[in-house]
């Protein structure tokens, strides 16, 4: 996976941070994106955990939070806010992460 170098993502994106892809973007194909996150696009079809995404892909999250930080200021991913009102992932979040997570 590219990253450019980078080892650190701009935004804070949790293990529980859910992403979703547009994947009907005609950016996709763009130079500007690498080969290496075209397999995001079919997997965020449906709101995945960053946890999730690293799994799957098998890359080290640390790689995947960058990487999908890129595609987000691509307008390619859109990071969905998993907090409640008081700053911790809300139970719902925590219960669809953990569902994914048993799924894999």
């Amino acid at each position: 996976m590219l990253t450019r170098g980078r080892t650190q993502a701009r935004r804070y994106l949790a293990v529980e941070t859910l992403v979703s892809a547009v994947p009907e973007d005609p950016r996709w194909t763009a130079a500007q994106v690498p080969a290496e996150s075209i397999p995001v696009r079919s997997l965020c079809r449906h709101p995945r955990s960053v946890a999730e995404v690293a799994a799957t892909l098998e890359v080290p999250l640390g790689v995947v939070r960058v990487l999908l930080d890129d595609l987000a200021d691509l307008g390619l991913v859109t990071v969905h806010d998993s907090h409640a009102g008081d700053g911790q992932p809300s139970l719902e979040v925590l219960h669809r992460v953990l569902a994914g997570l048993h799924r894999l």
